[in-house]
């Protein structure tokens, strides 16, 4: 007997042995998943493994998601602007996909409320843009390219992004330190100090070195984050001018 759609999302929400998660999630994404067993893998973050198993966790989906994700925006901005060159295009595909922005805005779709269930020790807000990344590929598992591709646009990108601001927004401090760098005839590289365990996480401090000098350091779980924070901190030391906003995305 042929199982349909309908019938096999009926199924999770009633009778379901997840179908806690498939109440959760329909709030969330805005429909019940038929493929359940793979939108909860999408939270499952590695911490929950004993061991190093990739198949328990949701990086194989976070790498499927992180390259259709990409292939989505890429189209949605050269859609969007047909008159802009392409490297205008690919600055603005950079903000949208980076680690920062879909932080935020997995944190503004409330994936935290799933992520919490099946995370072990503490949280840390750079889980949620991973966790984004693994549902989107949950979504084109579910539905394939075209219909991921028009709710990623509408459900996601249209509904918890700003993307006027975006255009305006410029915090990318490695470039900027990069390009003050340059124009002023310095060396800069970054160093990673320490690389500890935290809730069974590796955490990284990462040092800021222009001209063989250490001028800043960060810590994060990510370790490009880490760099973004230490360059953040350069940027202020130097003084260099930005155009970012007071209150651009925290």
């Amino acid at each position: 007997m042929l199982i349909t759609r309908p019938i096999r999302q009926i199924y999770n929400y009633y009778f379901s042995a997840d179908k806690n998660l498939a109440r959760k999630l329909k709030p969330i994404i805005g429909f019940v998943p038929a493929r359940l067993n793979i939108f909860r893998l999408a939270f499952y973050h590695k911490s929950m493994n004993n061991g190093d198993g990739h198949n328990g966790n949701n990086e194989r989906l976070e790498y499927l998601g992180d390259a259709i994700l990409s292939t989505i925006v890429a189209e949605y901005l050269f859609k969007k602007y047909p008159n802009k060159d392409e490297g205008f295009l690919t600055k603005m595909r950079s903000k949208i996909v980076k680690r920062k922005t879909l932080n935020l805005i997995a944190d503004r779709m409330g994936l935290d409320v799933v992520l919490s269930e099946y995370t072990q020790g503490r949280m840390s807000h750079s889980m949620l843009g991973n966790a984004l990344e693994a549902l989107v590929g949950a979504i084109y598992i579910e539905f394939g390219y075209n219909k991921t591709k028009h709710y990623v646009i509408r459900s996601v990108l249209m509904k918890y992004l700003d993307i006027h601001a975006l255009e305006r927004a410029d915090d990318n401090y490695k470039s900027m330190l990069l390009e003050w760098c340059q124009k002023h005839g310095k060396q800069v590289g970054y160093k990673v100090l320490a690389k500890t365990k935290l809730d069974k996480r590796d955490r990284f401090k990462v040092a800021v070195i222009v001209d063989g000098e250490k001028v800043s350091t960060a810590e994060d779980f990510n370790k490009k984050s880490a760099e973004q924070t230490a360059s953040k901190k350069a940027v202020k030391i130097f003084a260099i001018n930005t155009l970012e906003p007071e209150s651009a995305n925290g």
